[in-house]
């Protein structure tokens, strides 16, 4: 029994000696604490922008056309050359107008001296009549050949004007300012002036429009946003419109919103809006394809996170890893809303403070202890975080 209990005495520091061993042999294989990058939400105002399709548009066009009849005798623009508003375009022979010029100002002249034979027998009957020579029938008879005189006279005035006119219109002008088309006439050709051919376009192209739609339920759902102070106005008159061009490039200038329409297409349930941009380089042309992006709003006390935060579990919910008290991490679900740039806007889910795990997420599980460090976009975090998504080598086979 002795033998037993020494025996026993014997073996008792040597099992805790192997317990020992074995607890430092577990503590040494745990794992690390995975690093994790992780962003601090705040609440802040971010703009409402939309992205609509749209078409470049003149803002002013003018189809050139004849005001007399004639036959054309020079073409003076060159095709798809500037133009200034009065600039000559086409000349039509002027010999015809000149001759009505010349048989106006003739029947001017006559006009003019039956008015002053007229006036003379009017003052000669007045001083008659004043000395009882002349009967008050003779006067009046006078009297009333002077108005017709003037009359006349007034008349022959019009048709010397109406006349110079159409002479001026012998030179065909542009009516604005503005970059004109191709001749649609050449020298020789007989135009009319009561046409509907035009000879040429010329359309202004700085500024120009960019018309552009917007569905219907978009634009309502801002205002009820709006209405219930969801969003903030941007500003009667404030709304900023950019352009990018079908090749995705950011156009230079920034325009303005001009208007909406009041009406929505029946066959498309879309709103027609216009904006107005400078393009004092020409590279706007009529019928442009664009995309425009508007500021319709601002949406207040808003959440984002950059986009490569959110996972999407099975059934397509999106989540988020948050690093939670003593640094362990936690798996939220979220509802997200509008993109804006490289963020995604959080509706639900987050808190301003809340530290969002932005790269690492892919190493850890819900309840892991982490080692969190602020993200900075394209800093070593990324970088290392992009090393780790590289496939490694495939061993040798041997």
């Amino acid at each position: 029994m002795n033998a037993t209990r020494f025996a026993f005495a014997l073996f008792l520091p040597l099992l805790a000696a192997a317990c020992s061993d074995s607890q430092s042999s577990a503590e040494k294989a745990a794992p690390p604490p995975s690093p994790v990058s992780f962003i601090a939400v705040k609440a802040e105002p971010i703009p409402i922008n939309n992205e609509l399709p749209g078409r470049i548009a003149p803002t002013r066009i003018a189809e050139v056309r004849p005001r007399v009849s004639g036959i054309v005798v020079e073409r003076v623009f060159e095709q798809g050359s500037l133009v200034n508003e009065g600039d000559v375009l086409y000349r039509i022979d002027p010999a015809q107008f000149q001759v009505q010029v010349q048989s106006a100002e003739a029947t001017l002249l006559r006009a003019k001296s039956v008015q002053l034979q007229s006036r003379q027998q009017a003052d000669r009957q007045q001083s008659l009549k004043s000395s009882n020579f002349a009967s008050a029938q003779a006067l009046d008879n006078a009297v009333a050949a002077v108005a017709q005189a003037d009359a006349d006279v007034a008349g022959a005035e019009a048709n010397l004007a109406a006349a110079k006119l159409n002479l001026q219109y012998a030179d065909v002008r542009a009516p604005i300012k503005g970059r004109i088309g191709r001749a649609l006439i050449t020298e020789g050709a007989l135009v009319s002036a009561n046409s509907t051919e035009n000879l040429a376009t010329i359309q202004q192209l700085d500024p120009v429009y960019a018309d552009f739609t917007q569905s219907s339920n978009e634009l309502i759902r801002l205002r009820k946003a709006l209405a219930a102070g969801a969003i903030a106005s941007a500003g009667e008159g404030a709304a900023r419109v950019k352009l990018k061009l079908d090749d995705g490039s950011e156009y230079k200038h920034a325009g303005k919103l001009l208007f909406s329409e009041a009406a929505v297409d029946e066959t498309t349930g879309q709103v027609t809006l216009r904006g107005e941009f400078p393009n004092p380089d020409g590279d706007l042309l009529p019928g442009m394809y664009v995309r425009v992006e508007i500021e319709q709003g601002v949406q207040q006390n808003a959440i984002a996170v950059p986009q490569q935060a959110i996972q999407r579990d099975t059934g397509g919910n999106a989540q988020v890893y948050i690093v939670g008290e003593k640094d362990v991490a936690e798996l939220r679900s979220v509802r997200v809303g509008r993109v804006v740039g490289e963020r995604i806007i959080v509706d639900e889910g987050l808190e301003p403070a809340n530290r969002v795990i932005v790269e690492g997420f892919q190493k850890i599980r819900p309840g892991a202890t982490v080692a969190p460090s602020e993200w900075v976009k394209g800093g070593a975090a990324s970088v290392e975080n992009d090393r780790s998504k590289t496939p490694a080598t495939k061993p040798r086979q041997g």
